[in-house]
């Protein structure tokens, strides 16, 4: 049986990636470990509590106590755990630093110490920074513009060093924009849906032209999955959904979608640094085998119907959770 550690994995993207293991490997066993800040939720997870497969721990990647106690009962990691969000990130930079590089040491330390078979680790296309023509690889130069972006590079870095001087076996993932079921909403798609549903605005940034690739979040899982199961040893590879798309079109979709006026969106002042697009190469995921099932219009209908369908979980966050009401103020300056 293969034992997991999955760090960050009552976060959006970490807890649909549990769910989709414990549902195609009934001989796997994970524990999740999550510090539960803001972003963390267990309800993401709750259909899996009373599986004996799924044992959740509360618990901070920087506290090497716990990543020590952990580490030594499973074979394999995938480190989901980071602060995320580029916004915050322009206004809080320094928790970026601490969770997405000294978080990642701690645990690089405790794989090495204790000989664990493959650490994966998740990263973004962000890293790259903006590009105005073609698709970066893997190969290209790092030149993160925002804090967040540069707290992965950071990581990425790190976990490489310990692969090449350690030999720690280290694989990492870098993905496009994310979207689907469970996404904390202060992210584009889920704020833009939920507010839509409220007839709230929706803060369109700039003039609405930045493009981004977006990959359902079922996608990413199963590359992450073919990259744990196949990836080379010392490799990053780029995840992508191949739907590049501005945020304007994103914007009308979501509208039409639930049959909402094109009055509700409210431009706001563009985000300080604000890549103008990103686009990233995938053929070395796809020569494992890969491929994203969702077309963007298919992934969009399915994420749009969940939030649609869940209200409870997001009116939780956004009209009882004082760190969400906090943070959209202080971003959009209305309350």
């Amino acid at each position: 049986m293969r034992s997991i550690l999955v760090t960050g994995g009552a976060g959006f993207i970490g807890s649909n990636f549990v769910r989709y293991m414990l549902n195609k490997y009934k001989d796997y066993r994970i524990i999740v470990l999550d510090a539960l800040t803001y972003a963390g939720n267990r309800d993401n997870l709750k259909d899996m509590e009373g599986d004996s497969r799924y044992l959740f721990y509360e618990g901070d990647i920087r506290d090497a106590a716990v990543a020590r106690n952990l580490m030594s009962n499973v074979d394999t990691v995938v480190n989901f755990a980071a602060e995320t969000h580029v916004d915050r990130s322009i206004h809080e930079a320094g928790g970026f630093i601490d969770t997405d590089i000294k978080g990642t040491f701690v645990l690089l330390e405790a794989a090495k110490e204790f000989g664990i078979e493959r650490f994966l680790h998740i990263s973004t296309d962000e890293v790259y920074g903006s590009i105005e023509d073609g698709s970066f690889k893997e190969t290209d130069m790092l030149e993160p513009n925002s804090p967040y972006s540069s707290s992965k590079a950071g990581g990425d870095l790190l976990a490489r060093s310990y692969y090449v001087t350690y030999g720690v076996p280290v694989v990492i993932t870098r993905s496009s924009n994310n979207y689907g079921p469970y996404q904390y909403p202060e992210k584009l798609i889920p704020l833009f849906v939920t507010n839509a549903i409220d007839d709230k605005p929706l803060p369109l940034y700039g003039d609405g032209k930045n493009i981004r690739d977006w990959i359902y979040v079922e996608d990413n899982c199963s590359a992450i999955d073919a990259v744990l199961h196949k990836g080379e040893i010392g490799q990053f590879y780029n995840v992508g959904g191949g739907n590049e798309r501005e945020n304007i079109f994103i914007t009308n979709y979501i509208l039409e979608a639930l049959n909402k006026p094109q009055s509700l969106i409210q431009p706001v002042k563009d985000r300080l640094g604000h890549d103008r697009r990103y686009s990233i190469d995938t053929s070395r995921v796809e020569a494992l085998g890969w491929q994203p099932k969702y077309d963007l219009q298919e992934g969009l209908k399915k994420t749009i119907d969940w939030y649609v369908q869940n209200e409870d979980w997001w009116r939780q966050i956004k009209e009882k959770q004082a760190e969400f009401q906090r943070f959209y103020k202080k971003q959009y300056n209305n309350g």
